[in-house]
């Protein structure tokens, strides 16, 4: 009987160590959606700030943001929605609403006046939130975020991004492009 709590304690052992390692396989590389997501025009969401031209309406041309509920508030016509819709298509949304009785002909463009934040967490220098810039890559945004730390896995990050209104995370390189409103992580390296 003396040996049986050996054997145990070696079994108990190789279970923790197997469930240890099993945890490091729990994120997947990213989804192929991940690259697409990339090269599709870019779509609205809240903490967008966008810069609105009604052209020979100075009333109307304004800068608004998109709200929570994923909404803008533009006068005369109201709550536009604006979550999920390209610039192109919320101009033109826009450009209906005032076609039915307040502007004969309404010109609308719109610029993104600043982007929402994106999220560095993790092994870095300070992690937070960021103003995203476009063409930003994994590397520009840790290095915003104040490079790597001493201990962190400097190969790859974990992405958390919203893809057609699924919120997706998958593991990237460094040299992959951030959208904005991505949640970054920077893992710490195993050895």
């Amino acid at each position: 009987m003396p040996f049986a709590t050996p054997k145990i304690v070696l079994a108990l052992g190789i279970a923790a160590v197997s469930a240890a390692l099993s945890g490091c396989n729990t994120y997947q590389p990213a989804p192929k959606a991940f690259s697409e997501a990339t090269i599709q025009p870019y779509t609205l969401d809240s903490g967008d700030r966008l810069r609105v031209t009604v052209f020979d309406q100075q009333g109307l041309t304004n800068t608004y943001t998109v709200d929570q509920a994923g909404y803008i508030a533009f006068p005369l016509i109201g709550q536009v929605p604006a979550r999920g819709r390209t610039l192109q298509q919320l101009s033109g949304q826009i450009a209906q609403k005032l076609r039915q009785g307040y502007i004969r002909d309404p010109d609308v463009t719109i610029d993104v006046d600043r982007y929402r934040s994106v999220y560095i967490m993790g092994e870095v220098g300070q992690p937070g939130q960021y103003s995203y810039v476009p063409g930003m890559t994994i590397q520009n945004a840790i290095a915003v975020a104040g490079g790597f730390s001493s201990r962190a896995n400097q190969s790859n990050a974990d992405v958390t991004r919203k893809i057609n209104g699924h919120v997706m995370t998958g593991r990237v390189g460094i040299s992959d492009p951030v959208l904005a409103g991505d949640t970054i992580y920077v893992r710490e390296r195993l050895f």
